[in-house]
């Protein structure tokens, strides 16, 4: 019998998929979607989140690595509640071919959010925003209801603004009516000569997440899913399908429009180019020349005796590196910060990672002097892991608020928001939208959110349940046994799935030009704030650098100390005025008497001040620092408290590595120790010892 010939499949690039950014409205991560579109052998993938590019930069990242060409784009549903489900009003999914195109998308999306209470946006067909969208493919997706009249009238309209541009989407799922809505999309194309593509109108990677997409369009309603009716998907078609079923289903022309609209689409996230502001240089002065200025003066002021050759040689080489990456306009904008909060006498503290910077130190954004102690610079920046730098600075929290408008005042709203922060589904709230959207009683939802259980495995899930019925009694009667198993299913799916978008504590955006070309732009829920649409992690991976304007309530609480204490002694008495060492304060924190007391006020910390009894300041950096899961879980804190009780019976493997551990008695706490072990026993530079102390520091990898 000889053989049949080989199928030859159809290429196929998906133009219209959600993610779950478009909240409780996609089933799927982005990454599952780009990576199942990978496997089926997709041309491309367009990531198109309802007015939203919250999404795309996980899809970039995810992407890059599989070498499959990601569209970003948006869908906007033209109804008067937006978000109600695919189909339910005309959407229009947007796609820009280029860098222009990006940044006009991302205007509009900016319009239609900023119109809008947070979390919502509004857009009509009538409004005049519709011009900015030159540069980006533009796909109609007519309402399965909508009669033939004004779905010409629609295609017309915008073929007069966006030209060859437009396309009519014709998705079929297998409805019963697929096979008309095909005919009738036929017939407005030929009367209004706008050409028709397929679409998947994807809202998941798997058919089998149609249940957790049930269940999120229940969330979404706010009604269980058995009142849902017509409001759910009727099958689980909208997920990525296989090119041998699409083309089965779609007539050929229409798979082969979607690889003509992905060929027109070249925008990629690496196009992105990030400017900083320049408003921190001095005039007549290049940035390079600014820092060296101001970290030459800050010297003269923290050293007026002068600077000590060893600080001299640290500013060296920081500056070198700095201006090598070129991040001098980060240090001057977070000295310009911390200029003006000194000058409106709002105490401000920078710590972290930046402590490791003689920069910082002489810009007077930190309070460790790299005379005293030993800095490690690549903690902080390093060459090889080229990632921005990141200076966490505190305010008092009372007065935080004036740091914020000032940054609002100098910039403008158009070039600087917060980071956003992608609210993730946790245990108890995964439960607990999962329980009432199946119709859960409430009281064993609240039974089983008080056992407190992890999303571990599901036999572990039905001992926790198990507790909660017997504690219900026998008088509760529960649902049946396969409801239970799919709450906890559910429930796990959900976890870690995003749930809103919020803002950072303090994290801020500037830019030289329009934010809104880069990032769309949004209202914050607190008044006279706004967002973007990125995350922390997002803007890593995009290499943009974000400014940290955090509060902190013990520096308000020092404040009121200062106040009060120059009240009383009739003088003005300022944080420089604390003795640097006060026994009677040692005495009381030797007797673990420090409810209140900033960094050492946890049960664990009280209990350890007894028994390390610190009588110096570097005392009680020791002791913060050993409290903590690696250090605990290293079996590190009885050597050290041994090495303290006889600093005499310590033994260093050699002299380089006594210079590395002897301020801590020949044991490893800090993480700096960890890399100066690495360069000095294993000739690491200091780079590829930041490489390792990252691998062993991060818990997310193994």
């Amino acid at each position: 019998m000889a053989c049949l010939p080989e199928m030859v499949l159809p290429g196929y690039a998906e133009l219209h998929c959600l993610s779950n950014f478009s909240f409780q409205r996609g089933a799927s991560q982005p990454e599952e979607l780009v990576a199942r579109a990978h496997a089926l052998g997709y041309a491309a993938l367009a990531m198109t989140d309802e007015c939203s590019v919250a999404g795309v930069v996980r899809a970039h990242t995810e992407a890059k690595k599989l070498g499959l060409k990601l569209l970003p784009g948006a869908e906007f549903v033209l109804t008067g509640t937006p978000g109600t489900g695919a189909g339910a009003g005309l959407s229009v999914i947007v796609l820009p071919h280029h860098l222009q195109g990006w940044g006009n998308l991302c205007e509009f999306i900016t319009l239609a959010r900023c119109a809008a209470p947070k979390g919502q946006y509004r857009v009509s067909w009538q409004d005049p925003c519709w011009t900015l969208l030159a540069g980006c493919e533009v796909l109609l997706a007519l309402p399965v209801a909508i009669d033939f009249e004004a779905a010409c009238a629609i295609a017309i309209s915008a073929k007069a603004l966006f030209g060859i541009n437009v396309w009519l989407t014709v998705t079929l799922l297998l409805a019963p009516d697929d096979a008309l809505q095909l005919h009738r999309l036929q017939q407005v194309s030929r009367h209004t000569g706008v050409p028709l593509l397929a679409t998947g109108q994807v809202l998941m990677h798997v058919r089998s997440r149609k249940p957790l997409q049930d269940v999120l369009s229940a969330v979404r309603l706010g009604t269980p899913v058995s009142a849902c009716g017509f409001a759910l998907q009727p099958n689980a078609e909208a997920h990525l399908r296989s090119r041998q079923r699409l083309a089965a289903i779609y007539p050929s022309e229409l798979l082969a429009n979607t690889l003509a609209v992905a060929a027109r689409c070249s925008f990629s996230l690496d196009q992105l180019r990030y400017q900083y502001p320049l408003e921190a240089v001095l005039p007549g002065l290049t940035a390079t020349q600014t820092l060296h200025q101001l970290t030459q003066d800050g010297a003269h002021l923290r050293y007026p005796q002068g600077t000590p050759q060893a600080v001299q040689e640290l500013l060296a080489h920081e500056l070198a590196l700095i201006a090598e990456l070129k991040y001098e306009m980060y240090f001057l904008t977070v000295h310009d910060i911390v200029r003006f909060a000194r000058e409106q006498n709002i105490l401000c503290q920078g710590r972290g990672s930046a402590a490791n910077s003689a920069v910082c130190y002489c810009l007077g954004i930190t309070e460790v002097d790299p005379a005293r102690t030993a800095t490690l610079f690549e903690r902080f920046i390093s060459r090889e892991r080229n990632e921005p730098p990141d200076i966490d600075v505190d305010f008092e929290h009372q007065r935080r608020e004036e740091v914020i408008q000032y940054i609002y005042a100098k910039y403008g709203r158009a070039r600087a928001a917060l980071t956003a922060v992608a609210v993730s589904y946790r245990t108890h709230s995964a439960l607990r939208d999962v329980g009432r959207a199946l119709g859960i009683d409430e009281a064993l939802i609240t039974a089983l959110a008080k056992e407190h259980p992890g999303m571990y495995s599901r036999e572990v899930l039905s001992g926790r349940l198990a507790s909660a019925l017997e504690r219900l009694g026998p008088v509760f009667v529960p649902p049946a046994l396969e409801c239970l198993q799919l709450w906890l299913d559910l429930s796990r799916q959900l976890q870690g799935f995003p749930r809103h978008l919020s803002q950072h504590p303090g994290g801020f955006v500037l830019t030289r030009d329009k934010l809104t070309r880069l990032v769309p732009v949004e209202n914050a829920a607190m008044p006279e704030r706004s967002i973007i649409q990125w995350d922390k992690d997002d803007l890593d991976a995009l290499g943009l650098l974000k400014v940290d304007v955090l509060a902190l309530g013990m520096l308000s609480a020092i404040r009121r100390c200062l106040d009060y204490i120059s009240v009383r002694r009739g003088t003005p008495f300022q944080v420089q005025d604390i003795p640097s060492e006060d026994s009677a304060t040692y005495d009381m924190i030797c007797r673990a008497d420090t409810v209140g007391v900033f960094q050492i006020e946890s049960r664990a910390q009280m209990s350890m001040l007894p028994r390390l009894k610190p009588r110096c300041f570097y005392d009680l950096v020791v002791e913060v620092a050993i409290v903590r899961p690696g250090p605990i879980q290293g079996g590190m804190v009885h050597p050290y408290l041994q090495a303290r009780a006889h600093p005499d019976a310590v033994v260093y493997a050699s002299p380089a590595l006594k210079e590395v551990l002897k301020r801590t008695l020949g044991v490893p706490i800090f993480q700096e120790q960890v890399m100066q072990i690495a360069m000095a026993a294993a000739d690491f530079s200091a780079g590829e010892a930041d490489r390792l102390r990252r691998s062993m520091a991060a818990w997310k990898r193994k």
